[in-house]
């Protein structure tokens, strides 16, 4: 009887402490998620799923704020005259897109999130951009109807040191590799150069090639758990690393979060807590972008309801956090990996690396990489990077793709690795931040000079306008813009790109127009305001049209 007393008193003690290990982890785990909807996926998930769309009618479109009567007709005026601008200015562009619109997916859901939903169906009706371009020169892009804009879109990032430099890899790349052709499956003798390139850079051990960022990221994450034999992935409240389900979890994704995956909070003791005491984490996932705006979600005009949009890079910050958590990777035997997808070689011809001075076990790039051609590439340690267990030959990790490597993308990506040891690349990145920092504070002076509600934010040549004001209408300021001839991604202001090929001239220009179109703005009376309005009197006030909209 002892001895079966004995032993139920042991069982219930290990159970006992079993139970408190994992409320403690589930507390540790509850404690480094971000407070807001970004760091609890279900919920936001949830919460996205019972919000039911409405739009303002044109009465109410226009005076949402309860601007009085003299306003809306000065407003009434001028978006009719801007509507009629865009459409004169750019008629068969306008019809081009139109027609394909009916046909590409992509380009219906691009031009549907432009602005907040609320306005949607008014400017769909009114206010149309083009998406067809006919030609490009230098920092320029002409549309079908010979309209030109200065380009701040970036290519979503491939962009980088301009139009130009990108067209002549394309034309050198092609005729590097011309006399084999689209030959898959063996590799051109760039691919050797290439590698040695890359590795140098990086400062890895090897490279695999692929198609996309995303499948770059997922091959990173693939082999980190091969390697640790652990499932768990980090990643960081609101950061991107691609579409694919373990990385994207939330919002926009039709499956429930991955229980392997964890959202944390960026730059937060919480976190590194977790990490420390966690034997069940693979790797860590780093989007570099995340310094601008830790624990958010990249701004889009989409979202842009008010004025209350955040931003603030603080580099000597964003560096101390990396210290800490490649300090906790080394400790844990967890991986982390780089993505430089999106940042990789705009902030230093090392990419972010370098740049914080922070060594990672694996990176992943993209984008400008390419030479202006599809690719993702991974690099890595030779013991991560490796797919096959010697003693264990039937343990592989496979991945392939039928046009890894495709032969013209590897000879554009050649002729750009290439021109990254010209002396005059070189000139560019050594002058990088001054050069950048600099413009960012002209452009800032000359607006609050002008009496401007808006400011820059700014990392290196990505960039975010700052509204200063408590509008319902702030997100206009992108048509203005085109009007202007200022072409933005379908994001708005939330994101310009610039490229390092922007002269000083160039960038005047560019200045002289941004400011141009936000007195236009102004003086049409979008920034309009009451005495008592306020971000969270806005705020307040969605909250209870959405309340209502699904009430009904």
């Amino acid at each position: 009887m002892t001895i079966l007393l004995l032993l139920q008193y042991t069982i219930v003690t290990m159970l006992v402490l079993w139970l408190g290990a994992a409320l403690l982890q589930r507390l540790q785990l509850s404690l480094a998620k971000s407070p807001g909807l970004g760091g609890h996926l279900r919920w936001a998930k949830r919460i996205a799923g019972i919000i039911r769309g409405y739009s303002y009618s044109e009465k109410q479109w226009l005076s949402i704020d309860g601007a009085p009567t003299h306003i809306v007709e000065k407003r009434k005026n001028a978006f009719l005259a801007l509507s009629q601008t865009l459409r004169e200015k750019s008629p068969n562009s306008l019809a081009d897109t139109a027609q394909a619109k009916k046909m590409l997916s992509d380009l219906q859901l691009t031009s549907r999130y432009r602005v907040p939903f609320q306005f949607r169906e008014v400017i769909e009706k009114n206010l149309m951009t083009g998406s067809f371009y006919k030609e490009t020169h230098g920092v320029w892009l002409t549309d079908l109807d010979g309209q030109t804009f200065i380009d701040v879109s970036g290519s979503y990032g491939v962009n980088l040191f301009g139009q130009d430099f990108y067209k002549n890899c394309i034309r050198e790349g092609s005729e590097t590799v011309q006399a084999l052709g689209p030959q898959l499956g063996g590799y051109h003798p760039c691919v050797l150069d290439n590698a040695r390139r890359i590795t140098e850079l990086s400062g890895m051990d090897e490279v695999t090639f692929h198609m996309s960022g995303t499948e770059a990221v997922m091959q990173a994450v693939r082999v980190a758990r091969y390697h640790t034999r652990r499932n768990k992935i980090v990643r960081f409240t609101s950061a991107y690393h691609g579409w694919w389900d373990d990385v994207q979890p939330g919002p926009g994704n039709p499956m429930p979060p991955s229980p392997d995956t964890l959202t944390l909070r960026d730059m937060h003791q919480n976190t590194l807590r977790v990490l420390r005491r966690r034997r069940d984490i693979a790797c860590v996932l780093i989007n570099p972008i995340q310094a601008m705006h830790p624990n958010r979600a990249a701004p889009t005009d989409s979202m842009l309801v008010d004025g209350s949009r955040q931003a603030h890079y603080d580099r000597e910050a964003y560096t101390a956090w990396l210290k800490e958590v490649r300090e906790v990777c080394t400790e844990r035997g967890i991986v982390l990996i780089f993505d430089e997808v999106f940042m990789g070689f705009r902030l230093a011809k090392g990419g972010a690396q370098e740049y914080f001075g922070i060594r990672a076990d694996m990176a992943t790039y993209g984008k400008t990489l390419g030479g202006g051609l599809p690719i993702g590439v991974l690099c890595g340690q030779a013991e991560l990077m490796k797919r096959f267990r010697d003693n264990s030959p039937a343990d592989l990790c496979f991945s392939r793709g039928t046009f890894n490597a495709h032969p013209y993308v590897m000879g554009a990506m050649n002729s750009f690795l290439k021109q990254l040891d010209r002396p005059e690349i070189n000139t560019l990145y050594d002058n990088l931040d001054q050069v950048w920092s600099a413009r960012k504070k002209q452009l800032n002076a000359r607006l609050k000079e002008e009496n401007i509600p808006l400011r820059m934010e700014a990392m290196s040549t990505v960039w975010t306008v700052i509204y200063d004001v408590p509008s319902r209408y702030n997100w206009m300021l992108q048509y203005y813009l085109r009007k202007h001839g200022i072409a933005l991604s379908w994001v708005g202001t939330g994101r310009l790109i610039f490229n390092l090929g922007f002269s000083d001239t160039d960038f005047e220009e560019f200045s002289q127009r941004f400011v141009n179109a936000a007195k236009e703005l102004q003086e049409q009376g979008w920034w309009w305001i009451s005495a008592e309005q306020t971000n969270k009197n806005i705020k307040r006030s969605v909250a209870l049209e959405l309340l209502k909209a699904r009430l009904k």
